[in-house]
């Protein structure tokens, strides 16, 4: 089929959380809040970050780019889904959509291999300390973060790209509350094959290969850890990594339970859930397991607050 947008449909009908109308209004204050909560937090881990001289290291060089990942995701999938909530006809336009998809991919990927940057910051901090500084100064930071955006970009491209070359003609419903690859898949005529091969391919580069290197970052890690002699040495190491397992295990634990459940109908509520958790959820929870686990934000916070409130 020759390249170009053949899709028989201008716009699409997103199903939505849910069809019960009593609760819409719930739903709409819960989301509200969090999306509150969210820019917020996010917002004000970037600008701490920024302002304070004590957090200008290669963790929170990371940890701000995490802040903005998280609240460019939250915002690509929010605003559209709190209008949904209040408008009779929840209707998404073909070029919306596909732009949706495109950002949503672009932040779903960053998030994946920016952990696994922060994974490789700890155990380069743990287990060569004396070559801390070298192995992580400003250029290679940089660059670490380039490649994050880079990766980003291409899966993004080519999914979406595969996605402008099919035929939408069947029933326009989008069953979910945004523009997400496989509810897409389910509205085509036309062959899927290339779709879910690329799928496949940038899966495993983008989710197997990041949590494969978050998973040996935090082996040679705890092999280390085991090996310092006294308790307070061991707790200080640890407590250097707890905030960031924690925040992988929240993204990565709500990605395995959408991708791994068995594919049924009866799943796709599950599905939504699962999507709720990773798009909006943890994106709202980052800046706070990073800043109430964390003595440094702590003190820059207190640092800040009292340097204003006495200026």
């Amino acid at each position: 089929m020759a390249a170009g947008n053949h899709s028989m449909v201008t716009e699409f009908i997103l199903a939505g959380l849910t069809e019960k109308p009593e609760l819409q209004l719930p739903l709409f204050l819960f989301f509200l809040g969090a999306y509150v909560i969210t820019v917020m937090g996010n917002l004000g881990m970037i600008t701490l970050i920024g302002f304070s001289s004590d957090l200008h290291t290669p963790m929170y060089y990371f940890l701000s780019s995490l802040s903005f990942i998280d609240l460019c995701q939250s915002t690509v999938i929010t605003p559209k889904m709190l209008l949904n909530f209040v408008t009779e006809k929840n209707t998404i336009s073909y070029p919306e959509c596909m732009t949706q998809l495109y950002f949503f991919i672009v932040f779903a990927i960053a998030e994946c291999h920016m952990l696994a940057v922060m994974a490789y910051d700890r155990y380069t901090a743990i287990c060569n300390p004396l070559l801390y500084n070298v192995n992580m100064c400003y250029q290679v930071c940089s660059w670490l973060v380039i490649e994050v955006y880079t990766m980003s970009l291409i899966g993004a491209t080519a999914h979406t790209g595969c996605m402008l070359r099919v035929v939408f003609c069947k029933a326009k419903i989008i069953n979910h509350y945004f523009c997400d690859v496989f509810p897409l898949l389910e509205l085509l005529c036309s062959s899927t094959y290339i779709n879910e091969v690329v799928v496949l391919c940038f899966t495993v580069f983008n989710i197997l290969a990041p949590t494969l290197a978050i998973l040996g970052s935090y082996v040679s890690i705890i092999a280390n850890i085991l090996k310092i002699s006294s308790t307070e040495g061991r707790s200080k190491a640890f407590s250097t990594c707890s905030s960031h397992i924690l925040a992988v295990t929240l993204f990565y634990g709500s990605i395995a339970f959408m991708y791994l459940q068995p594919s049924n109908v009866s799943s796709m509520d599950q599905s939504k859930v699962s999507s709720v958790f990773y798009t909006i959820i943890v994106p709202m929870l980052n800046p706070l397991i990073y800043s109430l686990r964390n003595k440094d934000v702590k003190v820059a916070l207190n640092k800040i607050i009292k340097k204003r409130l006495f200026c």
